[in-house]
């Protein structure tokens, strides 16, 4: 596999999570219908997306943020590497995080717009707003970015112990074993989140053939490593233990990867590329169309999961478009929103 088709591979694949990131946060059934049993059997038909299929999402930006940040690493690299998630991490969350905070002071003094938030008059103070900035207040989903800081802050420590194969595999060990026990070791760090980011460190040290030709091997490989994600699936849904969780995400990722042709018949569209765009922007404009449309359709089954179903169709365009507008008009604050990208 080339340069380029690893590249648009990897653009697909954040594509297809943001996708999925969209669906476990569009939950509308209880809006719509209230706690009814429509709006039971419309929750249970959203969380075949949201919940089971959709919770890779978040470990695969997890995993590919990591390949792509120890691919061809070493240590004269960590320096550079450090420079540019300046601008495209630490920068985007607090920007993102600012323009949430404000976005909801405005409106909340919005009648109608106050109405669909929920949230009251948000405070204005100083301390409000560096709470925004640092711990995501008003921006939910942004505890991934939060513990990705953490994790590119960590990357020396990480590479001590996952540079050779043996030491690495014993740290992911480690790590799983603290998961399946259910207990939190490390303060301020989400280990789900460090699994699957070491997981994505290791692979990318040691692991490049997943970036060769497709072939029959790799075909039969992602074959068994998504029967055995479904199998850990399966356990977690009878059991609901930690490990078979974790397990599950990481094995089905890993088996989509392979299973993946090398060159994507359809290509990769503009508007498959501003996914961390996306990302940002998809929290607002679902709820404000959730909360709106609920408003003012009908209670009906039908309208509810049909809006559920379309809701990644809206957000993608809708942030393209803003896209779009903000490359024309604003570039250099379009840059710094996408993190350079």
């Amino acid at each position: 596999m080339g340069e380029k088709e690893f590249h648009d591979k990897t653009t697909v694949f954040s594509f297809f999570f943001s996708i999925l990131v969209v669906w476990a946060h569009s939950y509308n059934g209880e809006l719509f219908l209230g706690k009814t049993p429509q709006g039971k059997t419309v929750l249970e038909i959203e969380s075949v997306f949201g919940d089971r299929i959709g919770q890779i999402a978040v470990p695969g930006f997890f995993l590919l943020s990591a390949y792509l940040f120890y691919r061809n690493f070493g240590w004269n690299k960590l320096f550079p590497k450090w420079r540019s998630r300046l601008q495209s991490v630490l920068l985007p969350y607090f920007l993102w995080n600012g323009i949430y905070y404000l976005g909801y002071v405005i409106g909340s003094r919005l009648p109608l717009i106050s109405k669909a938030m929920g949230k009251g008059k948000i405070p204005v103070a100083p301390d409000i707003f560096f709470d925004a900035l640092l711990n995501y207040r008003y921006l939910h989903t942004f505890w991934y970015m939060k513990q990705l800081i953490l994790m590119i802050m960590l990357a020396p420590l990480f590479y001590l112990f996952l540079k050779q194969i043996w030491s690495g595999l014993l740290f992911l060990t480690l790590i799983f074993f603290w998961i399946w026990t259910a207990r939190d070791v490390f303060p301020y760090l989400n280990e789900d989140a460090m699994f699957y980011y070491s997981s994505g460190a290791f692979l990318a040290l040691h692991g490049r053939q997943l970036e060769k030709p497709a072939g029959r091997k790799r075909f039969l490989a992602g074959i068994i490593l998504t029967g055995i994600a479904l199998g850990n699936l399966y356990l977690t849904n009878q059991y609901f233990l930690p490990g078979t969780t974790v397990a599950y995400r990481l094995l089905m990722i890993l088996g989509l990867w392979l299973l993946a042709g090398d060159k994507l018949p359809f290509g990769v569209r503009p508007w498959m590329a501003c996914n961390f765009f996306l990302y940002a922007v998809h929290f607002a404009v679902i709820r404000l169309i959730n909360k709106s449309f609920a408003l003012v359709l009908p209670p009906v089954f039908v309208v509810s999961l049909l809006l559920y179903l379309l809701m990644p169709a809206v957000v993608v365009g809708v942030s393209y478009g803003l896209s779009l507008i903000l490359r024309q008009w604003a570039p250099g604050l379009w840059r710094a929103l996408n993190g350079g990208r």
